[in-house]
């Protein structure tokens, strides 16, 4: 069996401080996770969830993808696939070789003057995993035995998945907090932004909402909002936000970076208070749900179900007690 990634596309992420980890995953530090280390501020998952940024490590377990999205950082030097193919590394590999290239990686801020040094110190202990970095981590074959490695280290677990994998979400072990991203209202928009390999895209995706409502996972549906491209048909996303049901949606502005910048235009990138506004536009469709907060340096709005009253901090100890016993 072959590794994901061609020794050119390896070169590239290198340069771009990915670290891959065995055949098929990679690790990243966060700038927010630099951010915090240094005393300036977490980011907006901090604010929203109470994630600590110093001490939460960015990663995949795949680099590879069945869709190819105008938004994305990545560049197509990375794998594209509608199913594995590749070497399968064991989870005990993945977590501990992940942990040590994270550590690896923050080393250097042991030398900053402006380090804070108990956040640089708590960092070498991470509490939490953001399974968001590149490519599709649920096709990864033993997700659910390394999904139990990390919770069973009291790592909590963020997954993000791109709602084309239905059968594998519905098998899914339980996560911290589940997203699916939804990129577009339609089924003609979803098309010209993610370029999905799959001719059945928007079937997938609908299946997939379905199943996250039914699901007992802290869930939330991301929009990566593009300004001139999809904000737009309000009513559409409504539509997919009713039937993914989820308790929170993050509308996030396309930040105009990496490769995404060769597809897209600076103009596609919205400013906060645009975002907002399209975030008050969208909640006249849902009525059970309401902004209750924002993180302005990272483009993004929080709404939240109505019923949570504003409060959506996670209680880490009730999580894990639960999946240890588990009880949704």
């Amino acid at each position: 069996m072959k590794n994901q990634i061609t020794t050119s596309a390896r070169k590239s992420l290198e340069k771009q401080q990915y670290r891959l980890v065995g055949s098929h995953s990679a690790v990243k530090v966060c700038h927010w996770t630099k951010s915090m280390i240094r005393g300036r501020g977490g980011c907006y998952k901090f604010k929203f969830y109470g994630i600590r940024s110093h001490q939460c490590m960015q990663m995949t377990t795949s680099l590879s993808c069945a869709n190819r999205c105008t938004f994305c950082w990545r560049d197509y030097k990375a794998p594209v696939s509608k199913e594995w193919k590749w070497s399968i590394d064991d989870p005990e590999f993945i977590l501990s070789n992940s942990l040590k290239a994270h550590e690896k990686l923050l080393i250097g801020f042991g030398g900053y003057d402006d380090r804070n040094d108990r956040a640089f110190k708590e960092s070498k202990n991470v509490k939490h995993v953001a399974l968001s970095l590149t490519g599709e981590p649920i096709i990864y074959p033993k997700i659910n035995e390394l999904i139990r490695l990390f919770h069973k280290n009291r790592i909590s677990t963020f997954l993000v998945t791109n709602g084309q994998y239905p059968e594998q979400l519905r098998n899914l072990e339980r996560v911290t907090q589940l997203y699916i991203s939804v990129d577009a209202p339609n089924r003609e928009l979803l098309k010209e932004i993610d370029k999905p390999l799959f001719h059945d895209y928007w079937a997938r995706l609908r299946k997939s909402l379905e199943i996250m409502a039914q699901r007992k996972d802290r869930s939330v549906i991301r929009i990566t909002a593009i300004k001139d491209l999809n904000m737009c048909d309000e009513e559409g996303y409504a539509e997919l936000i009713r039937l993914g049901d989820p308790d929170f949606i993050e509308v996030k502005g396309y930040m105009y970076i990496g490769a995404s910048m060769k597809r897209l235009k600076r103009q596609n990138m919205p400013n906060h208070k645009e975002v907002k506004e399209w975030s008050s536009k969208l909640l006249k469709y849902l009525p059970d749900y309401e902004l209750v907060s924002e993180h302005k340096p990272s483009i993004v709005t929080l709404l939240a179900k109505k019923k949570f009253k504003g409060k959506t901090l996670i209680d880490f100890d009730k999580f894990f007690k639960e999946v240890i016993t588990n009880k949704p």
